[in-house]
């Protein structure tokens, strides 16, 4: 196998005779919002506390999608340097305002925060810590037409003791702080239950606020309109899931054409795959959008699985990053650290053309699970089903030195190479994290796998290892999130690990793919993991 990265693409929405299938993006981009400046369309989505975070997407047809930046690099808290899951940040979203783009979010402990970008492809500026508070989330600005900045936020009670309020506050013009505690605008207890994610509009004289209710998995999209921007507000729900198979169908951001068309992105909760993302028509009637198609004449649509697209002009095929030869100065848009990176995880310099893992633990856990792991780089799973191999070369120093693939969650399983008391050996880890618990198989000896002492000068002059220190580990992902684990020394002939693993759902996210190296207990190991390429194919 070269280090040739192949063009298969996991899942391609745009089915080029002029029509689009749902989902548009079969990854966990969840709580999207999105905006249109000119003929471009920028997206962003949670990313809690994996990092760089809150991912922005680029597209020109609101089919084709790919990942141009993250809003944050790191969050500025030191309990982020450790994985917290769950927690991070949530449900941001994006506007373009006197000219610049800005992006809000919360994290549910520390608050509400902002950055702004005057061009998006080229990165975003430090964060502004807009307000201090704990329990305010989900927050979307507003400009009116008299150049007043409002804010409206929802509430998590688990961190606020209460939820279902929608709150409105007024904020500064720059976005970069609120002027007073604000006022609640709408109680959704009885008709609206956890009523959250709220995006403010205004069109034809009305404000309105779209916004999920019901919860993630069986709620549906509420609108809400006033002539008042405090209110009061009527409610009707424009989005369910009817007969439909797309459950849950809500929190997103309503965007128009340059032609006048209305649009709306979603989300779909797909248990392993996460929140994937949907596009739906959306049409006015009476003052109230209807989303989706209206199947039964009951004012409420149902979405659709496949539509003509919303933008005529022909767009190439763009799909999100998978395959990665890591040979460029920068790790690709699809990776993310579990946990704020620290520069002593990683080099891409160390070696040309291959990411260099650097063994060691970097945990705070006493006697840390894999999912402890802050310095696992991760991706998304970007379809229902696929193969994910990595090729590594492995120079261990210590005993107790791993590298290798992961499918990680609440539940998690990896194949991985380590460095015992005699040798180098194949093991297969599974852990719950729940019952806080990690088992492990050895699977046998790994074949030629030398030290990081057992150095040469290789053909290219360069100070190098011995070449036999190489192994394969692949997980194939089938429908429903079955995954099937195996490894290889060569490339061609793999040993499948008789084990079975279903893939389940993280903190708030899917599942996802993670390559590693770590020691459990050593921190200074000098030992590390080569990683020549990674490759994602249908």
């Amino acid at each position: 196998m070269d280090k040739s990265i192949s063009s298969k693409w996991v899942w391609v929405s745009d089915l080029q005779d002029g029509t689009y299938r749902n989902p548009v993006l079969y990854a966990d981009y969840s709580d999207p919002d999105v905006i249109r400046v000119g003929g471009d369309f920028f997206m962003v989505a949670s990313s809690f506390s994996f990092m760089p975070g809150l991912p922005v997407l680029h597209s020109k047809d609101l089919v084709n999608w790919r990942v141009i930046s993250y809003a944050v690099q790191r969050l500025p808290f030191p309990n982020y340097n450790q994985p917290e899951y769950g927690k991070g940040v949530w449900a941001p979203s994006i506007r373009f305002h006197d000219n610049r783009f800005r992006v809000f979010f919360s994290t549910p402990d520390e608050g509400i925060f902002l950055t702004t970008s005057s061009d998006p492809f080229k990165g975003w500026e430090p964060l502004t810590h807009v307000k201090q508070t704990r329990g305010w989330i989900d927050p979307c600005p507003f400009w009116d037409d008299d150049g007043k900045a409002w804010l409206v936020n929802a509430f998590a009670k688990s961190r606020i003791g209460f939820k279902s309020i929608l709150h409105l506050s007024p904020m500064k013009p720059d976005g970069t702080a609120l002027l007073d505690e604000g006022v609640n605008i709408f109680d959704g207890t009885l008709k609206h239950p956890t009523i959250e994610g709220p995006k403010m509009y205004k069109r034809n004289g009305f404000y309105y606020i779209f916004a999920p209710a019901g919860g993630v998995k069986f709620g549906w999209q509420t609108v809400l309109r006033s002539k008042n921007i405090n209110g009061p507000y009527e409610d009707k729900i424009v989005l369910h899931q009817g007969g439909t198979d797309i459950n849950g169908p809500h929190q997103g951001g309503w965007v128009d054409t340059e032609a006048g068309g209305h649009w709306f992105i979603h989300f779909q909760d797909k248990d392993a795959y996460g929140r994937i993302t949907h596009l739906q028509p959306m049409r006015w009637v009476d003052d109230w959008p209807l989303i989706g198609e209206e199947l039964k004449e009951d004012g409420i649509g149902e979405p659709v699985q496949r539509y003509k697209k919303p933008v005529e002009v022909h767009c190439p095929v763009q799909v999100p990053e998978t395959s990665d030869s890591f040979e460029g100065e920068h790790l690709g848009m699809q990776w993310q650290w579990n946990a704020n990176p620290q520069p002593c995880w990683f080099s891409l310099k160390e070696r040309q053309g291959f990411l260099r893992l650097y063994n060691g633990n970097w945990s705070n856990v006493e006697k840390p699970l894999l999912y402890h792991t802050p310095n696992i780089l991760t991706q998304l799973f970007q379809g229902p089903a696929f193969s994910a191999c990595a090729k590594l070369r492995f120079y261990p120093a210590e005993t107790g030195d791993m590298a290798g693939l992961a499918v990680l969650g609440n539940e998690y399983a990896a194949v991985v190479i380590e460095r015992a008391s005699k040798g180098n050996r194949i093991v297969f880890l599974q852990g719950a994290v729940e019952r806080g618990i990690e088992t492990r198989e050895d699977l046998g000896e790994a074949e030629g796998a030398l030290s990081a002492r057992d150095k040469f000068s290789d053909n290219r002059g360069e100070m190098g290892f011995a070449s036999d220190n190489t192994v394969f580990f692949r997980v194939t992902v089938h429908e429903g999130g079955f995954c099937t684990f195996s490894y290889s020394f060569d490339g061609e002939c793999f040993i499948e690990v008789k084990h079975s693993f279903v893939a389940v759902p993280g903190a708030w996210v899917g599942a996802r793919l993670g390559i590693f190296a770590r020691n459990a207990q050593i921190t200074n190991s000098l030992g590390h993991a080569d990683f020549d390429w990674f490759r994602v194919e249908k």
